[in-house]
Protein backbone atom coordinates (compact mmCIF):
# COMPACT_ATOMS: atom_id res chain seq x y z
CA UNK A 1 0.00 0.00 0.00
CA UNK A 2 2.93 2.34 0.72
CA UNK A 3 4.30 1.84 -2.82
CA UNK A 4 0.85 2.37 -4.33
CA UNK A 5 0.52 5.60 -2.34
CA UNK A 6 3.95 6.78 -3.53
CA UNK A 7 2.99 6.09 -7.12
CA UNK A 8 -0.27 7.98 -6.76
CA UNK A 9 1.62 10.96 -5.35
CA UNK A 10 4.07 10.86 -8.29
CA UNK A 11 1.38 10.48 -10.92
CA UNK A 12 0.70 13.12 -13.58
CA UNK A 13 -2.84 12.87 -14.99
CA UNK A 14 -1.92 14.60 -18.25
CA UNK A 15 0.97 12.20 -18.79
CA UNK A 16 -1.35 9.28 -18.02
CA UNK A 17 -3.65 10.39 -20.84
CA UNK A 18 -0.75 10.82 -23.26
CA UNK A 19 0.94 7.53 -22.38
CA UNK A 20 -2.37 5.72 -22.46
CA UNK A 21 -2.80 6.76 -26.08
CA UNK A 22 0.36 4.77 -26.87
CA UNK A 23 -0.84 1.67 -25.06
CA UNK A 24 -4.18 0.59 -26.51
CA UNK A 25 -6.20 -1.53 -24.11
CA UNK A 26 -4.15 -0.61 -21.03
CA UNK A 27 -6.57 1.17 -18.70
CA UNK A 28 -4.72 1.11 -15.36
CA UNK A 29 -2.09 3.82 -16.02
CA UNK A 30 -1.49 6.27 -13.18
CA UNK A 31 0.86 8.53 -15.12
CA UNK A 32 4.30 8.07 -13.53
CA UNK A 33 7.19 8.63 -15.92
CA UNK A 34 9.80 5.90 -16.48
CA UNK A 35 12.76 7.94 -15.10
CA UNK A 36 10.77 8.44 -11.89
CA UNK A 37 10.02 4.71 -11.71
CA UNK A 38 13.73 3.96 -12.20
CA UNK A 39 14.59 6.26 -9.29
CA UNK A 40 12.00 4.56 -7.09
CA UNK A 41 13.35 1.15 -8.13
CA UNK A 42 16.83 2.19 -6.97
CA UNK A 43 15.39 3.13 -3.58
CA UNK A 44 13.77 -0.29 -3.29
CA UNK A 45 16.96 -2.05 -4.40
CA UNK A 46 18.82 -0.32 -1.58
CA UNK A 47 16.34 -1.69 0.97
CA UNK A 48 14.14 -4.79 1.22
CA UNK A 49 13.95 -5.52 -2.52
CA UNK A 50 13.22 -9.21 -1.99
CA UNK A 51 10.30 -8.40 0.29
CA UNK A 52 9.02 -5.95 -2.32
CA UNK A 53 9.15 -8.60 -5.06
CA UNK A 54 7.47 -11.17 -2.81
CA UNK A 55 4.58 -8.82 -2.06
CA UNK A 56 4.46 -6.81 -5.28
CA UNK A 57 1.06 -6.04 -6.74
CA UNK A 58 0.29 -5.91 -10.47
CA UNK A 59 -2.75 -3.73 -9.91
CA UNK A 60 -1.50 -0.89 -12.09
CA UNK A 61 0.74 -0.45 -15.10
CA UNK A 62 3.31 1.37 -12.95
CA UNK A 63 3.39 -1.43 -10.38
CA UNK A 64 4.20 -3.94 -13.13
CA UNK A 65 6.89 -1.64 -14.53
CA UNK A 66 8.37 -1.16 -11.06
CA UNK A 67 8.38 -4.88 -10.35
CA UNK A 68 10.23 -5.50 -13.61
CA UNK A 69 12.78 -2.76 -12.90
CA UNK A 70 13.52 -4.06 -9.41
CA UNK A 71 13.80 -7.64 -10.62
CA UNK A 72 16.13 -6.70 -13.46
CA UNK A 73 18.23 -4.52 -11.16
CA UNK A 74 18.62 -7.15 -8.45
CA UNK A 75 20.43 -9.72 -10.60
CA UNK A 76 23.76 -9.31 -8.79
CA UNK A 77 22.04 -9.79 -5.43
CA UNK A 78 20.79 -13.34 -6.03
CA UNK A 79 21.88 -16.69 -7.38
CA UNK A 80 21.00 -17.49 -11.01
CA UNK A 81 18.40 -20.04 -9.94
CA UNK A 82 16.46 -17.40 -8.01
CA UNK A 83 16.84 -14.85 -10.79
CA UNK A 84 15.44 -17.20 -13.41
CA UNK A 85 12.66 -18.45 -11.14
CA UNK A 86 11.55 -14.89 -10.41
CA UNK A 87 11.86 -13.96 -14.09
CA UNK A 88 9.72 -16.94 -15.08
CA UNK A 89 7.08 -15.72 -12.61
CA UNK A 90 7.21 -12.19 -13.97
CA UNK A 91 7.13 -12.76 -17.73
CA UNK A 92 3.46 -13.93 -17.81
CA UNK A 93 2.51 -10.65 -16.10
CA UNK A 94 3.75 -8.63 -19.09
CA UNK A 95 0.63 -7.36 -20.84
CA UNK A 96 1.88 -4.56 -23.10
CA UNK A 97 4.86 -3.59 -25.21
CA UNK A 98 6.10 -0.91 -22.80
CA UNK A 99 6.46 -3.19 -19.76
CA UNK A 100 8.10 -5.75 -22.04
CA UNK A 101 10.61 -3.39 -23.62
CA UNK A 102 11.58 -1.55 -20.44
CA UNK A 103 12.10 -4.84 -18.62
CA UNK A 104 14.15 -6.37 -21.43
CA UNK A 105 16.29 -3.28 -21.85
CA UNK A 106 16.96 -3.19 -18.10
CA UNK A 107 17.86 -6.89 -17.85
CA UNK A 108 21.62 -6.33 -17.62
CA UNK A 109 22.27 -9.88 -16.45
CA UNK A 110 22.19 -10.70 -20.17
CA UNK A 111 25.27 -8.53 -20.69
CA UNK A 112 27.32 -9.86 -17.79
CA UNK A 113 28.79 -13.15 -16.68
CA UNK A 114 25.37 -14.78 -16.89
CA UNK A 115 24.90 -13.92 -20.56
CA UNK A 116 25.01 -17.51 -21.81
CA UNK A 117 22.70 -18.74 -19.04
CA UNK A 118 20.23 -15.94 -19.70
CA UNK A 119 20.13 -16.92 -23.38
CA UNK A 120 19.40 -20.53 -22.49
CA UNK A 121 16.55 -19.25 -20.33
CA UNK A 122 15.16 -17.01 -23.09
CA UNK A 123 15.30 -19.47 -26.01
CA UNK A 124 12.21 -21.56 -25.06
CA UNK A 125 10.04 -18.42 -25.13
CA UNK A 126 10.45 -18.31 -28.92
CA UNK A 127 8.12 -21.34 -28.98
CA UNK A 128 5.42 -19.70 -26.85
CA UNK A 129 1.97 -19.02 -28.26
CA UNK A 130 1.46 -15.98 -26.02
CA UNK A 131 1.95 -12.55 -27.57
CA UNK A 132 4.07 -10.92 -24.92
CA UNK A 133 6.11 -14.01 -24.11
CA UNK A 134 7.11 -14.06 -27.77
CA UNK A 135 7.83 -10.34 -27.73
CA UNK A 136 9.91 -10.85 -24.57
CA UNK A 137 12.07 -13.39 -26.40
CA UNK A 138 12.54 -11.22 -29.48
CA UNK A 139 13.27 -8.02 -27.58
CA UNK A 140 15.76 -9.80 -25.32
CA UNK A 141 17.49 -11.07 -28.45
CA UNK A 142 17.72 -7.68 -30.16
CA UNK A 143 18.64 -5.89 -26.92
CA UNK A 144 21.43 -8.18 -25.73
CA UNK A 145 22.39 -10.78 -28.34
CA UNK A 146 23.01 -8.85 -31.53
CA UNK A 147 26.36 -10.55 -31.90
CA UNK A 148 27.88 -12.62 -34.67
CA UNK A 149 27.92 -15.82 -32.61
CA UNK A 150 24.16 -15.61 -32.00
CA UNK A 151 22.97 -14.21 -35.32
CA UNK A 152 22.40 -17.48 -37.17
CA UNK A 153 20.41 -19.01 -34.36
CA UNK A 154 18.34 -15.88 -33.81
CA UNK A 155 17.50 -15.60 -37.51
CA UNK A 156 16.37 -19.23 -37.43
CA UNK A 157 14.26 -18.57 -34.34
CA UNK A 158 12.65 -15.54 -36.00
CA UNK A 159 11.81 -17.70 -39.02
CA UNK A 160 10.18 -20.22 -36.69
CA UNK A 161 7.73 -17.73 -35.18
CA UNK A 162 4.20 -18.08 -36.46
CA UNK A 163 2.12 -15.28 -34.99
CA UNK A 164 -0.44 -12.82 -36.27
CA UNK A 165 -0.06 -10.65 -33.16
CA UNK A 166 0.89 -7.09 -34.06
CA UNK A 167 3.40 -6.55 -31.27
CA UNK A 168 5.19 -9.80 -32.03
CA UNK A 169 5.56 -8.99 -35.71
CA UNK A 170 6.68 -5.46 -34.94
CA UNK A 171 9.33 -6.83 -32.60
CA UNK A 172 10.55 -9.21 -35.30
CA UNK A 173 10.84 -6.35 -37.78
CA UNK A 174 12.64 -4.26 -35.19
CA UNK A 175 15.07 -7.12 -34.51
CA UNK A 176 15.95 -7.52 -38.18
CA UNK A 177 16.61 -3.78 -38.47
CA UNK A 178 18.88 -3.81 -35.41
CA UNK A 179 20.86 -6.74 -36.79
CA UNK A 180 21.12 -4.97 -40.14
CA UNK A 181 22.67 -1.90 -38.53
CA UNK A 182 25.08 -3.85 -36.32
CA UNK A 183 25.84 -6.89 -38.49
CA UNK A 184 25.03 -5.76 -42.04
CA UNK A 185 26.70 -8.58 -43.97
CA UNK A 186 24.91 -11.30 -42.01
CA UNK A 187 21.62 -9.41 -42.14
CA UNK A 188 21.89 -8.96 -45.91
CA UNK A 189 22.16 -12.72 -46.34
CA UNK A 190 19.19 -13.23 -44.06
CA UNK A 191 17.07 -10.77 -46.01
CA UNK A 192 17.82 -12.73 -49.18
CA UNK A 193 16.83 -16.05 -47.60
CA UNK A 194 14.21 -15.89 -44.85
CA UNK A 195 10.78 -17.25 -43.98
CA UNK A 196 9.24 -14.11 -42.54
CA UNK A 197 5.69 -13.39 -43.66
CA UNK A 198 5.40 -10.57 -46.19
CA UNK A 199 4.03 -8.01 -43.72
CA UNK A 200 6.85 -8.56 -41.21
CA UNK A 201 9.50 -8.68 -43.92
CA UNK A 202 8.30 -5.40 -45.47
CA UNK A 203 8.05 -3.77 -42.05
CA UNK A 204 11.66 -4.80 -41.38
CA UNK A 205 12.71 -3.14 -44.64
CA UNK A 206 10.82 -0.01 -43.64
CA UNK A 207 12.55 0.13 -40.26
CA UNK A 208 15.94 -0.25 -41.92
CA UNK A 209 15.21 2.66 -44.26
CA UNK A 210 14.14 4.78 -41.28
CA UNK A 211 17.49 4.28 -39.54
CA UNK A 212 19.86 7.24 -39.44
CA UNK A 213 22.76 4.77 -39.46
CA UNK A 214 21.99 3.44 -42.95
CA UNK A 215 23.26 5.41 -45.95
CA UNK A 216 21.05 6.60 -48.80
CA UNK A 217 22.37 4.14 -51.39
CA UNK A 218 21.74 1.21 -49.08
CA UNK A 219 18.24 2.47 -48.31
CA UNK A 220 17.47 2.55 -52.04
CA UNK A 221 18.64 -1.05 -52.39
CA UNK A 222 16.48 -2.05 -49.44
CA UNK A 223 13.38 -0.35 -50.87
CA UNK A 224 13.84 -2.30 -54.11
CA UNK A 225 13.62 -5.56 -52.12
CA UNK A 226 10.02 -5.00 -51.01
CA UNK A 227 7.71 -7.92 -51.65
Amino acid sequence: MEIKKRLQELAEPEYAAFHGSLLPGVTDILGVRIPVLRKLAKEILASDWRGFLDRASEGTYEERQLQGLVLAGAWRKMEPEELFARTAEFVPKIDNWAVCDVFCGSYKAADGKLSSQVWQFVRPYFRSSREYELRFAVVMALSHYCREEYAGEIFSLLDGISSEDYYVRMAEAWAVSVFFVKLPELAWEYLKENRLDDWTYNKALQKITESLRVDRETKNRIRAMKR
